[in-house]
């Protein structure tokens, strides 16, 4: 009797792997996972060689497991079942709070820290020659969301402090007073760039530009949003954003120089992004090493150069009314060690602006 009951339960396994396997190879392939913002594995090449070297087991087990069918819903189910049922307050890192879906902190990194002031200073002393030197920290939403959920956290100040001390060479510019919770999307760690006018004028009072009220521009919603955590979350959370830019004739008429591409587009918006997978991209193309954005109504040739993140990317276009010429480097893509062949800083007001993440992760920074 034992004997029939295993050849049954041998027999029904042996389907469950034939039938699953098929249907893996039968269906349609996926091509991008939003949720880990990845593409997802393709059946590998079947041939003598790759079977010997091992090459076609390794890649069929990626491919099987990214090709999984209703992978999307069975990531739903775990997510709903580690936050129902084993009472976990967050999934995948995330948690879901106040209206806003954010990421867990990671504890703080005093080397990181200290990366990050080494790699500034290293900056200033073989580039920057003048003292029109700033700084200025953007803080996650965490700042907010943690301690009033109860979440885990890093302490903000305490951080901010620690960077200031390892950066004195800078003139610290404060921009999270100016912040709220709302100035944030739902969905995304990004701040929203029509909330973001009174940042602008904290920088510009510090740094000695003009900076126009939000009034002056032309708010146009362009799509909604829906931002990395959300999919991340892998739970519907009914939480919904959108995309406003903020127009002038400064940001329709600049030119954007995007080194890496060698091609110049006229305007700081790139609204083809909003069919990417990330439509935060429409702001000054997204990821990109280095940008020269020229604004030829500018009556001062005053010049900035931004050392920034992705936050930088809807900050830059509201400085473009006070400056004639703004460079924009990211350290994530492009040596430090290479910017002289490319940055001319001669009489050039100079802005670090980074979001604590980075900060906390920054040996992204090259």
């Amino acid at each position: 009797m034992n004997k029939i009951k295993n050849i049954i339960t041998t027999v029904l396994f042996a389907v469950l792997i034939f039938s699953v396997s098929a249907v893996c190879i039968l269906k349609p392939q996926g091509e991008y996972s939003p949720g880990e913002r990845r593409a997802l594995a393709k059946m590998p090449e079947l041939s003598a060689e790759t079977l010997l070297s091992g090459e076609f087991t390794d890649g069929f087990e990626s491919y099987s497991t990214d090709q999984f069918p209703m992978r999307e819903k069975l990531r739903t189910v775990k997510a709903l079942f580690a936050t129902g049922v084993l009472g976990k307050l967050d999934n995948n890192g995330l948690f879901a709070s106040q209206g806003h879906i954010s990421k867990l902190d990671e504890k703080q990194n005093e080397d990181m820290m200290d990366y990050a002031a080494n790699k500034f200073l290293e900056i200033k002393n073989k580039y920057l020659k003048n003292d029109n030197i700033y700084f200025a920290i953007v803080p996650d939403k965490n700042f907010i969301l943690a301690p009033e959920g109860g979440y885990p956290g890093l302490d903000y100040d305490a951080f901010i402090e620690g960077m200031k001390s390892r950066t004195q060479y800078m003139k610290y510019i404060d921009v999270k007073s100016m912040l709220s919770l709302d100035d944030y999307y739902k969905t995304d760690s990004h701040w929203k760039q029509e909330n973001i006018t009174p940042v602008i004028q904290k920088l510009a009072l510090a740094m000695g530009f003009e900076a126009k009220p939000a009034d002056y521009y032309t708010a146009e919603k362009i799509a909604d949003f829906e931002g990395v955590y959300a999919p991340r979350l892998a739970m519907k959370s009914g939480f919904e954003d959108e995309i406003t830019i903020l127009n002038s004739s400064a940001t329709d008429n600049a030119t954007v120089f995007n080194l890496e591409t060698g091609k110049t587009t006229v305007g700081v918006y790139d609204k083809s992004k909003l069919d990417g997978n990330d439509r935060y991209d429409v702001y000054l193309q997204g990821a990109a090493a280095l940008l020269t954005v020229e604004n030829p109504l500018a009556t001062d040739k005053k010049e900035l150069v931004i050392f920034r993140d992705s936050f930088g990317s809807s900050l830059a276009p509201l400085m473009l009314e006070s400056y004639s010429k703004i460079t924009i480097v990211d350290l994530r893509y492009v040596s430090s060690a290479i910017l002289g062949q490319y940055v001319d800083f001669t009489d050039c007001d100079v802005l670090f602006i980074y979001n604590t993440q980075i900060l906390n992760q920054s040996s992204l920074l090259k």
